[in-house]
């Protein structure tokens, strides 16, 4: 793995990504706690947490590959807490397959 990927150099930083990649990883925590208190999976797409894991994890690819640096590991965290939401969501819809509870009305996409 690149060495740069442990050093911080601000002067070589791309800021907006860095900015964009803070913003997302100050989201993702309330939406696992949301998950995690109401223990409702409904209204939360496996196929949008997917892509969002792959999006995360082909920029981290990028990193590597292309301009390593330390907003590698905003990636590696954002994906993590991706991955942590669509855990909880296939465990609590797994409970409710289950236990014979039917999904909530906003699981199927339908109103």
């Amino acid at each position: 793995m690149p060495q740069e990927l442990f050093s911080f150099n601000p002067g070589n930083l791309s800021w907006f990504e860095a900015g964009m990649l803070i913003c997302f990883a100050a989201s993702w925590p309330a939406a696992i706690w949301k998950t995690y208190k109401s223990k409702n999976p409904g209204g939360k797409s496996i196929l949008f947490a997917l892509l969002v894991i792959i999006g995360y994890l082909c920029g981290g690819l990028h990193k590597i590959l292309y301009k390593p640096d330390f907003i590698f590991w905003l990636y590696m965290l954002n994906g993590a807490m991706v991955a942590t939401d669509l855990i909880l969501v296939l465990h609590y819809r797994r409970r409710r397959a289950a236990a014979g509870t039917p999904p909530p009305p906003s699981a199927t996409g339908r109103t």
